[in-house]
Parts: structure tokens; sequence; C-alpha cells
């Protein structure tokens, strides 16, 4: 067997796996939202809710939400992720590798950086500091999870200013207003 040369070892760690699904501390819970019965009910009712829709612009169909699932789990590029408090899914969340994201063509992306998207499903919820009390600890476990991500950036809608202010009091810093398919996006960053 021919020896791994110093270059061939850096490629291999700009090849990055699949996004991690998050080990998180209690009272925080995640798994990954599977495309058939409660989970893909739960993503398809909270991507209808108005406080989501407004912003996702995904209130598609069950059938549409099942293959979207489907595909994302087929993938190495995107997580579907279900987050609980004491139990209770209240988060549903993407966790993916920027590199392979539109973003990165707003920003330098190395192969490592993961992205995140966020949505709290219930209105009741919001409001609570949920977001701004699992982001140090969703980062630290997606930072723990992959040695070699030294970044997680978000992306959200410069007109959720709620989501804006939850993010940078869990921890992201405001980089850049940059432009994604369908929206006018701010890019914020959390680094390692």
């Amino acid at each position: 067997m021919k020896p791994v040369s110093h270059l061939d070892s850096y490629r291999l760690q700009l090849m990055a796996d699949a996004p991690p699904v998050p080990d998180l501390p209690m009272p925080w819970d995640a798994r990954v939202a599977r495309p058939d019965g409660y989970d893909l009910h739960l993503v398809h009712r909270w991507n209808q809710a108005p406080h989501v829709a407004a912003f996702r612009r995904q209130a598609w169909t069950v059938p549409q939400w099942e293959r979207r699932l489907a595909e994302l789990l087929a993938g190495d590029d995107v997580r579907p992720v279900l987050i609980s408090w004491h139990g209770r899914p209240v988060i549903y969340a993407e966790v993916y590798r920027a590199a392979r994201h539109a973003v990165a063509g707003c920003y330098r992306a190395r192969p490592h950086d993961l992205g995140l998207n966020l949505a709290v499903g219930e209105l009741a919820m919001t409001d609570r500091g949920l977001v701004r009390s699992l982001l140090p600890r969703l980062t630290d476990a997606l930072f723990e999870a992959d040695p070699h991500c030294t970044r997680i950036v978000l992306e959200p809608d410069v007109r959720n200013t709620r989501a804006i202010r939850s993010f940078e009091a869990g921890g992201f810093v405001a980089a850049d207003e940059i432009m994604l398919p369908g929206k006018l996006a701010l890019l914020m960053v959390c680094k390692r």
C-alpha cells in the first residue's frame, strides 16, 4: 500500500463528510427528521405556520416535504434535524455544508464550514429565549462533531429581526448582507 503524502493528507482533510447531527446536552436533544409519519407532518405543519412561512418560503404540501426530506437524507450536503427541549420537539433545523450551498457564492467558504437554518415551529414557543439558549450548545456540539470545522454560518432574511437578535445573543456576528435565491440575507458567523 502506498504511503499517504502530505499533499494527499491535506486533500483528504479538505474533503468534508456529510454534516453531523449534533449531540446536544440536556435539556436539549437532536435527531434526524424522518420523511414519514410524525416527523413529516410536524415539519410540514411548522413550515405552513405564518411566522415561519414568511421567511422560509417553504410552505409546501406534504408530498413535497416527503420528497425534500428523503432527498436530503439520501445526500451528503444537508441533514434535516428536529431539536427537542425537555423532550418536546420545538425547532426544525437544517445543518448543511456551506461550501455546497448557494451561500458559498457570497463568501470564501471552506470545505468544513457548516451552515444552519433554524425555525421555531410553534408560535407559542417563540420569544422564550430558546434559540439564544440553544445556539452556544449547538455550535459547541457541531464543532466537537467536526474538528476541522472552524466556522458556522447562518443566513436569515434581513427582515427577520427577531431571529437576527436571537442569533446575535447566541454568539453569531453579522458579517455582510448577501443576495441568495429568493431573499436578501444577513450572513452571520460563529467562529470556533
